[in-house]
C-alpha cells in the first residue's frame, strides 16, 4: 500500500469515529450549560479540537488560498479559526431547537422579500427558500416557525456515518416534512411546495453535476435544484440569510426579494451573488470547511492540460 492511499481519508474509519466522539461529549456537556457558556464552549470546543482533529482548519486555508491567493497565511489561520467558532456555535444551535426558537421568536426579521413571503402565505402560494452554509443558516426558517409558518426542507447527509445518525434525527425537530437529498427526497419536497408548502434548500455544496457557476471569483459547480423546483411549482424563490451578530448568540434574519423566475441557471447565478455579498461583508460567517471547489483536485487536472 502507497502513503498516498494510507493517507487516504475513507468515511467510516477511525477518523470519523473520532471525531464524532469529540462531538457527541461536547453536544453533551454544552446541553447543561447556561446559552451563553454552550455557545463560547462549542465554539472554542470546535476551533482549538475538531476543526484541526478533522482537517478543517487546513482545508479552510486552502480555500482561502484558491480564492485569495494574497492572503497571508498568519490571517488564513485567523479566519479559519473564526469558522471554525461559528460552525461550532452553529452546531449547538440547532441541537437546542427550544432555545434557538426562542430567541428568534423575539429577533427582528427584516427584507425587501418579507412582505412577499407573508401575501404568499396569505394566499396559499408556495414558497422555496434558498441559502448557503452562512452565519446559522437555520435561524431564519426557525423565526418563521416561531411565528406559526410550516417549512419543510432537503438535507444532505454528513459525510461521517457517526455523526450523521444524530444529525439527521435533530433536522426533523425543528419543523417538518424534512427529507433527504435523493430522487425520493426531492420528489417528497416538490410535492410538499406543489401543494401550496413551503421549504429551504441550500445550494453551495459541490458536486460535479452541477452548472459551473462562478463563487467568489472562482467556477464552482452548482446544482439548479431549487431554481427547477421554483419552476416546477411556481413557488417564489426567496433567498434568505441568518447573520450572527456580534454577541456571537443572536441574529438578523434578512429574506431577500425574490429571484425573478427565468433561465435556471441564471437564477442560480442570482442565488449566488447574493450570497456572495453576504460573504464578502461577514467572511467569518460562511463554512469555509466545505469542499466547495476542490481546489487541488483542479490544479491537477490543469497541470495535466498543460502537460510536460
Amino acid at each position: 500500500m502507497t502513503d498516498k492511499k494510507k493517507r487516504k481519508h475513507t468515511p467510516g474509519g477511525w477518523q470519523d469515529w473520532a471525531t464524532d466522539r469529540v462531538l457527541r461529549g461536547a453536544i453533551w456537556l454544552a446541553l447543561r450549560l447556561p446559552v451563553r457558556a454552550r455557545l463560547w464552549l462549542m465554539g472554542r470546543m470546535v476551533r482549538h479540537v475538531l476543526a484541526p482533529l478533522a482537517g478543517y482548519r487546513q482545508r479552510a486555508m486552502d480555500n482561502f488560498a484558491h480564492v485569495w491567493p494574497d492572503m497571508g497565511v498568519l490571517d488564513q489561520r485567523r479566519l479559519a479559526d473564526l469558522v471554525a467558532d461559528n460552525a461550532g456555535r452553529t452546531l449547538i444551535d440547532n441541537y437546542d431547537v427550544t432555545s434557538l426558537m426562542r430567541r428568534m421568536a423575539k429577533a427582528e426579521i427584516s427584507g425587501d422579500g418579507l412582505a412577499a413571503v407573508e401575501q404568499a402565505r396569505a394566499e396559499g402560494r408556495p414558497v422555496l427558500f434558498v441559502t448557503g452554509h452562512f452565519g446559522n443558516f437555520e435561524a431564519p426558517r426557525a423565526a418563521l416557525v416561531a411565528r406559526g409558518y410550516r417549512i419543510g426542507g432537503l438535507y444532505r447527509p454528513m459525510s461521517n456515518p457517526f455523526f450523521n445518525v444524530h444529525y439527521a434525527a435533530n433536522m426533523h425537530a425543528l419543523s417538518d416534512p424534512v427529507f433527504e437529498q435523493g430522487r425520493r427526497g426531492t420528489m417528497g419536497l416538490i410535492k410538499h411546495i406543489r401543494e401550496g408548502g413551503m421549504g429551504v434548500l441550500l445550494f453551495d455544496v459541490y458536486d460535479s453535476a452541477g452548472a459551473p457557476i462562478d463563487f467568489m471569483g472562482q467556477p464552482a459547480p452548482t446544482l439548479t435544484s431549487a431554481a427547477d423546483i421554483a419552476l416546477k411549482t411556481g413557488a417564489l424563490l426567496v433567498p434568505f440569510f441568518g447573520i450572527r451578530k456580534s454577541d456571537g448568540i443572536s441574529f438578523d434574519a434578512v429574506f431577500e426579494a425574490p429571484v425573478p423566475h427565468g433561465d435556471p441557471v441564471e437564477m442560480m447565478r442570482e442565488v449566488t451573488r447574493r450570497l456572495e455579498a453576504r460573504i464578502h461583508a461577514h467572511p467569518e460567517q460562511w463554512f469555509w470547511i466545505h469542499r466547495r471547489w476542490k481546489p487541488k483536485r483542479q490544479r491537477k487536472r490543469a497541470a495535466a492540460k498543460i502537460g510536460p
